[in-house]
């Protein structure tokens, strides 16, 4: 059947400690199936376009969706429904699975934190370096990092530094040097990378690796660094580029013998749609996976998806139900529904 797209939905909810906005998009088939993505910044007309373009045609030409504030979602939605028309995971369109479970880490960044995330089955952290309070800080910033670090690995955690982009090139390359006898095991975003030179910089001083993409929304940039040898971990975002777009990503990277732990700081859909993509890629490492402070948020993710995002022994297992594998609660999407 070749499952039409009948109608989209956007839900926003709202996770009721932290209050972020999670956007999910509901694609709807003249043949009564439902696929499902998740969004970042889309507003009413970005879903009104979506809407007038996409009616009518079929969910399989999911790799043909143009960009937009919408394109990933799209994509993912489409390719669940695609999934369930098949009975069969995503990942089995895609060639059949390359591994049975996808290793995961979760973001930390105080003590507190560290203990919550190995609590909850995780092995491997990213520390989130906080933001320096002057420009080029020198030692007393890495001995406040270095501090934190040694604190993961006093508890047998592998640990990633996150820097978000927030480091002058002097900060970033000391802290690589300081730090790479750690064993870290990738420097994520330690710089923009529209200044390439910098990363050059650290990347000849330091022999950690180093990992880009998280704010990349353009797959010229990815091959631009994949060129030049300056990224060693590439980090597509999964809600903006979607399961075929990250997969593509995947695939140039793979041409440079570079590993993929794509970003992913979204939902519960996201996640299904993460894990998906790490079972279908021959290059994937490591897949983040969202670990909300408060309790309360983390149980309205799982009333909404259930438990697709249990981590166990640091690993997430593989959803196994068509399509992305997840059955979607939306009276929960009700329930939690920002105002």
């Amino acid at each position: 059947m070749p499952q039409e797209i009948q109608a989209l939905t956007l839900f926003e909810v709202r996770e009721p400690k932290s209050g972020r906005i999670l956007q999910l998009l509901k694609a709807t088939t003249r043949e009564g199936l439902t696929g499902w993505g998740e969004a970042r910044g889309a507003v009413a007309a970005d879903l009104a376009d979506a809407s007038r373009h996409w009616q009518g045609k079929p969910a399989t030409a999911y790799g043909t969706i143009p960009p937009g504030p919408l394109s990933g979602a799209l994509d993912t939605a489409f390719l669940d429904i695609v999934g369930k028309a098949a009975k069969a995971p995503v990942y089995r369109l895609l060639g059949g699975p390359t591994r049975n479970k996808a290793r995961a880490f979760a973001s930390i960044s105080d003590e507190e934190a560290i203990a919550a995330a190995r609590a909850a089955g995780h092995k491997a952290l990213a520390i989130r370096l906080p933001a320096p309070k002057a420009r080029n800080q020198g030692q007393p910033y890495t001995a406040a990092v270095q501090s934190l670090a040694n604190s993961v690995r006093a508890t047998e955690a592998d640990f990633i530094l996150s820097a978000n982009s927030r480091l002058t090139p002097g900060d970033a390359a000391r802290l690589a040097t300081e730090l790479e006898r750690l064993h870290p095991l990738w420097f994520d975003e330690p710089c923009p990378i529209a200044n390439q030179q910098t990363i050059r910089k650290i990347a000849e001083e330091s022999v950690l690796p180093l990992g880009f993409g998280r704010d990349i929304q353009n797959p010229a940039i990815f091959q631009d660094l994949l060129r030049q040898s300056l990224i060693d971990i590439a980090r597509p975002d999964i809600v903006h580029f979607g399961v075929t777009g990250c997969r593509r990503i995947a695939a140039l990277a793979e041409t440079y013998y570079v590993a993929v732990a794509p970003n992913h700081e979204a939902g519960p859909i996201a996640t299904a749609a993460a894990l998906q993509l790490a079972a279908s890629l021959p290059n994937f490492f490591i897949q983040h996976i969202p670990l909300p402070t408060a309790p309360e948020d983390r149980a309205m993710r799982a009333e909404i998806a259930g438990p697709i995002e249990t981590v166990k022994d640091g690993f997430c297992a593989l959803p196994d139900g068509p399509g992305l594998g997840v059955q979607v609660n939306e009276q929960a999407l009700e329930k939690y529904r920002a105002s």
